[in-house]
């Protein structure tokens, strides 16, 4: 079925690029216009923010196996011209270290090779947010907070992100994977459409940063009564006969 539709949506074009933009089959979702770049930062900013876990955390280790599985995947998948792009983009990369790695890849011929991938923090805070629109507005500190409280929301809430949006450094797209590539892709890490990976790799990315910030991995300040989780345990509410 998954096939079906991306055939129907590409049935008009006349070379074997997919059309940014274009229908994917599925209600809402269109084809992505740089999938593998997107998903090589996605699945390193990841990794990134599970490393900041403690490494007994059994969601850090699912999570770390899962995404340095498929971010292996999408490595290893070269469109053609990527050497003479990276070529090209080099004096940007090595001007900016801050804000782009270079990661070693093992080829299947034994070769070395490199992918560049974008770095969290110079993309982080960058998006433009609800002030874009007016940069000169001046939102308060709403409710009640407490003075480092305030300090935190004051600082976030004075970021230009205008500005920090422009001070990215910029390099031209990486080449378009083609048709074969991206059902290669899809066929391997079997997640349906590679827009629909796209979108699960945002959420576990977002996902990742929210049980940071809260510690999930901490004990619980008040501990929990024996028994309090053994929730429809099996005869445990019902008499024997």
């Amino acid at each position: 079925m998954r096939v079906a539709s991306r055939l129907l949506a590409t049935a008009s074009r006349s070379n074997e690029f997919l059309r940014p933009g274009a229908p994917t089959g599925l209600t809402g979702l269109l084809t992505h216009s740089a999938p593998r770049s997107t998903l090589l930062y996605l699945y390193s900013s990841t990794l990134e923010k599970l490393s900041h876990f403690p490494e007994s955390s059994v969601y850090r280790q699912s999570t770390e196996a899962l995404t340095k599985h498929r971010l292996r995947i999408i490595e290893n998948i070269r469109p053609g011209g990527l050497a003479e792009w990276q070529d090209r983009v080099k004096k940007t990369v090595d001007r900016n270290p801050e804000a782009f790695r270079r990661v070693p890849v093992l080829t299947a011929s034994g070769s070395t090779e490199h992918n560049i991938v974008w770095k969290t923090s110079a993309i982080q805070g960058a998006q433009a947010d609800e002030f874009e629109d007016d940069p000169t507005a001046q939102p308060q500190l709403e409710g009640l907070r407490t003075a480092e409280e305030r300090a935190n929301q004051r600082e976030i809430l004075e970021r230009d992100p205008v500005e920090e949006h422009r001070m990215i450094p910029r390099i031209e797209p990486e080449p378009a994977l083609t048709l074969g590539h991206i059902e290669e892709i899809e066929n391997a890490i079997g997640g349906g459409l590679i827009e629909e990976v796209i979108q699960v790799a945002e959420g576990e990315s977002r996902l990742v940063e929210t049980l940071a910030e809260h510690k999930v991995w901490e004990d619980l300040e008040e501990s929990p009564r024996a028994g309090q989780w053994a929730y429809f345990a099996r005869d445990a509410h019902t008499g024997t006969t």
